[in-house]
């Protein structure tokens, strides 16, 4: 059985690298005995598939992870209860919210994801500024970058790649007080468009602040969806009017 875990990174866990929460999953499933499938050879691995990689001191309500429980064990899996007793193994901020069998024969997250979804906080700016400075990117017609590939620099387009991009409202919570925030979605294929690819590309560029992952999503017969298949719980979002 292949399943689908959908789960979040928020808090001080968003410090902690894409390896080490690898770690962190491989510790939970040997502490709450889950039946995951293990890779042959000399030094065994758990068979687990990770989606696009979170850049450290990014937080994200949607991470995905596939993982290949053992038959017939995984037939005695309770896939309800599952997120509660996994996410009790965990790191404090890293918690799972969905869990759903998925066909082995469905592309792997790295090759099924088309863009994701962002919400970056912009300090040092209004909301009013930043609509401005908005406009001016979404009508240029290019947005060059250098990038390296392969060891050698290669210039590309960012434009193709925003999707969509707006102004949210302002925001003040516990954590931050900034006086806006992108909201905008990116596109991974052909190529991936960082945060931080977006931010340079304003004039002048944009100081970066908390950034946040909302989304991801694939296409499936011409239409986009989230990674989990029709039926799997939904995502919960604290809705946040856009300016």
């Amino acid at each position: 059985m292949r399943i689908r875990i959908r789960y979040r990174k928020l808090g001080k866990v968003r410090f902690t690298s894409h390896r080490d929460v690898a770690r962190c999953w491989e510790r939970a499933f040997r502490t709450s005995g889950l039946p995951i499938a293990s890779t042959e050879g000399f030094s065994p691995r758990p068979k687990m598939h990770f989606g696009l990689a979170l850049s450290t001191s990014h937080e994200s309500l949607g991470e995905y992870l596939d993982l290949d429980l053992r038959d017939p064990e995984s037939a005695e899996v309770d896939l309800e209860q599952l997120p509660i007793e996994l996410s009790s193994h965990l790191p404090d901020g890293i918690d799972i919210d969905a869990v759903a069998v998925i066909d082995r024969s469905e592309p792997s997250l790295q090759e099924s994801v088309t863009s994701c979804i962002w919400q970056i906080e912009v300090p040092g700016v209004t909301a009013e500024e930043l609509v401005t400075a908005v406009a001016r990117v979404l009508s240029a017609s290019t947005l060059p970058v250098v990038r390296e590939r392969k060891g050698r620099p290669v210039s590309d387009d960012l434009r193709p790649g925003i999707v969509h991009l707006e102004v949210l409202d302002a925001i003040s919570t516990e954590e931050s007080s900034v006086g806006a925030m992108l909201h905008a979605e990116l596109a991974t294929q052909p190529r991936s468009v960082r945060p931080s690819e977006l931010m340079a590309a304003f004039d002048p560029p944009l100081e970066e602040g908390r950034v946040r992952r909302i989304h991801q999503f694939i296409t499936d017969n011409g239409a986009t969806r989230e990674p989990l298949p029709p039926g799997a719980p939904s995502m919960v979002l604290t809705s946040v009017s856009a300016t």
